[in-house]
């Protein structure tokens, strides 16, 4: 069973992959625009990153990516 994290604006996004590895191919399902999950560049910056600062990078709000992450995760444990 998958380790369950709260998500927040400061989040890690190390620590959010670390808990969902499949999260960056489900999110790209959801929006081409986050094809940039598998840039080399981004990867070196995702140590670094929180959720905001990703919603900063895509230009979606953080309630938006924080509610999309959420129910991929919700769907994910009901299946």
């Amino acid at each position: 069973m998958e380790e369950k994290i709260t998500v927040t604006e400061q989040t890690k996004l190390q620590e959010i992959l670390e808990a969902y590895p499949w999260l960056p191919e489900a999110l790209i399902k959801l929006d081409k625009q986050f094809e940039k999950l598998n840039s080399p560049l981004v990867r070196m910056l995702i140590k670094r990153s929180t959720v905001a600062d990703v919603c900063k990078r895509f230009g979606v709000s953080a309630e938006e990516l924080i509610g999309q992450l959420s129910a991929l995760v919700a769907a994910r444990e009901e299946s």
